[in-house]
């Protein structure tokens, strides 16, 4: 292994991990766009700069640090995107039917709580707020048809519109949040 003795070992790869890790971490971080993914790099990074000591002497644990983050990453960026590919020749061997069973059974029972809860809160805004949003989202008229049909102007039609959309926001995110907990 090391010609020194463990401790010195030991002690020689906790300061260059001390030194090196966030360093390693932040390069990541920037490939990654993704804080854990990062983590996990850098952590299989001195995963094997602890097994191969070799690569500690001097500037080349900096110089080669850098080049195994970057090639870690890429490894992982094409292994993702290999995986993606499978995945999605696997699904196209499946019709809309069979991929179906694929899916999670409370993602259709939220679905439909949501919709609830849009309907009823649609049913508790005033008729004509109601009106406009339905003609706008359900029906697909411009806000300049829906003006016409309901005798308003288009800047009271988009301010309806804009009302209920803020008001569904309130609710969808109340919604999801206690959903996920």
């Amino acid at each position: 292994m090391y010609s020194v003795s463990t401790e010195l070992y030991r002690k020689k790869f906790e300061e260059i991990f001390i030194q090196y890790f966030p360093k390693a971490k932040a390069f990541a971080a920037i490939l990654l766009k993704s804080e854990q993914e990062a983590e996990d790099v850098a952590q299989d990074i001195f995963v094997k700069l602890w097994e191969q000591p070799d690569l500690w002497e001097g500037n080349l644990v900096r110089n080669y640090l850098y080049t195994m983050v970057k090639n870690h990453v890429f490894n992982r960026i094409r292994r993702k995107n290999i995986e993606s590919e499978y995945i999605n020749s696997r699904m196209n061997l499946y019709s809309p039917d069979e991929i179906a069973e694929f899916k999670d059974p409370l993602d259709e029972i939220y679905l439909e709580e949501l919709q609830l809860l849009l309907k009823l809160s649609l049913e508790q805004m005033p008729d004509k707020r109601r009106q406009v949003f339905e003609m706008s989202r359900f029906e697909h008229l411009s806000n300049h048809e829906i003006a016409e049909k309901m005798n308003l102007s288009v800047r009271t039609v988009e301010h309806h519109i804009y009302l209920t959309i803020k008001e569904l926001k309130k609710l969808i995110l109340i919604a999801l949040f206690l959903i996920k907990f």
